[in-house]
Formats: C-alpha cells, sequence, structure tokens
C-alpha cells in the first residue's frame, strides 16, 4: 500500500511465499537424496546466488540450483547416479509446484481493492507465469520480473528492488514488499519500500534484521488485514 494507505504496488516474492516447494522433497526421493535436505537445498541455493551477486558475478537460479544438487549428490547421493539427469528431474518440478492454500482468495481480493500485484523472484519470471496461472490468479498480476532484468543481481541487492519500481514507474515509497524471508524483507526496507511479512511459520523474526512495517499469516490474511472487500 502507499504511505498514506492507499491502494498501491504490492512486490511479492515468490518461492516459499507464493509457491508450497514441499512437493519438491519427492523429486529429491527420486533421484536418491532424503526428501528433508529439501530446505538444506534451497538454503544453499539462495547462499550461493547472493553471494556470488556480492561478488559481482551473475548466474540463473537453475544454474545455482543445479550446482548445490550436484553437491548435495556427492556427499548424499547414491553411487552412480546420472547427475545431469537428476538435476533436470528435480528442477523441471518448480513450475508445477503448487501455491500456499491462501494465495489465489487473497490474491483476488487485493486485486479488486485496487492494488497493483507483480513479482520479483531470484528464480525464473516464466517459472512465476506458470505456477499463477495453474493457480487461477493470472490476471490479477500486472507483470512477473526475475532478477536478471536488474543484471542479474540477486535480492536482496539494491538494484532488484530499483528494477521492480523501475517496471511499475513508481518511487520506493508507494510499493511493498510482501515476502516470508527476512533478508528479503530487510533488503526492500534498505531500499525504500514498505514491507510485509509473510510468518508462515513459528520461526521468530532475526532481531538483526530491519523489522516489516506489517506482518501476517498469509496472503488471504494480508488482504483482510488492509480492509479489501473479497471479490463476488
Amino acid at each position: 500500500m502507499a504511505g498514506d494507505g492507499r491502494p498501491g504496488v504490492l512486490v511479492f516474492d515468490v518461492n516459499e511465499t507464493l509457491t508450497d516447494m514441499t512437493p519438491l522433497a519427492a523429486r529429491l526421493e527420486d533421484i536418491g537424496l532424503p526428501g528433508h535436505l529439501l530446505p538444506v537445498w534451497f538454503a544453499g541455493v539462495l547462499r550461493d546466488g547472493i553471494a556470488l551477486s556480492l561478488a559481482g558475478g551473475r548466474a540463473a537460479f537453475a544454474e545455482v540450483a543445479g550446482d548445490v544438487l550436484r553437491t548435495l549428490l556427492a556427499r548424499h547421493g547414491p553411487g552412480g547416479a546420472d547427475p545431469a539427469a537428476a538435476v533436470d528431474h528435480v528442477l523441471t518440478g518448480l513450475p508445477d509446484l503448487p501455491v500456499h492454500p491462501d494465495v489465489p482468495e487473497g490474491v483476488r481480493a487485493l486485486h479488486a481493492a485496487g492494488h497493483r500485484l507483480i513479482t520479483l523472484t531470484n528464480g525464473s519470471a516464466d517459472t512465476t507465469r506458470a505456477v499463477v496461472d495453474r493457480a487461477g490468479c493470472a490476471d490479477c498480476f500486472e507483470a512477473h520480473l526475475d532478477v536478471q532484468g536488474a543484471g542479474g543481481r540477486w535480492k536482496p541487492a539494491p538494484a532488484a528492488y530499483a528494477y521492480a519500481l523501475r517496471t511499475v514507474d513508481v518511487p520506493a515509497g508507494a510499493a511493498t514488499m510482501v515476502a516470508v524471508h527476512p533478508w528479503d524483507i530487510d533488503g526492500a526496507a534498505r531500499a525504500g519500500l514498505a514491507t510485509v511479512w509473510l510468518r508462515r511459520t513459528p520461526v521468530p523474526y532475526p532481531a538483526t534484521a530491519r523489522s516489516a512495517d506489517r506482518e501476517a499469516t498469509g496472503v488471504a490474511d494480508l488482504a483482510r488485514r488492509l480492509g479489501t472487500a473479497q471479490p463476488g
């Protein structure tokens, strides 16, 4: 929302914020890795992608994700597995991920209330489009962006948020970042955006990060907290 509370641009993170990534655990098991390594894999992808950006490098999400999977396979996987086929099997599951159950209702309510909705991901905009389209709310989003449009600078780099603001032609004060990741909230806040932390789990917010302006348990809860009317 805008600084005065009126509808504004809501910038949604995608992985774990809109999408439920837990089905990928079964794909890890398909290639011989324990399903409980899913959070380890995703955290490693974020770590390496963000670190590469800090060092001045550039790589797409799929490239980094593949590298981390190959490392996990070498450490925990069965001998003789084909790494290329294994990586392909896991990554092709990304466009098939479901959204969290609260997402369609909340997105439609926010859109009906006049908010402009976009996504900004460290992953792939094409993957986002596939997920949102299958969820039946593609018409609610104005644009799907990924950080390749920001010169490959992964969030929370300031350039990523600046790219989103340029795309929708609004100042930082007219946009709000919505994410489950505190590092994304912190980065957006430092870039001048308002922030909403979606607290989908009991994990506490880190004291070292800039606090979110608002909290909600999901997208539908956010819509209710903003006082939006439900679509009829």
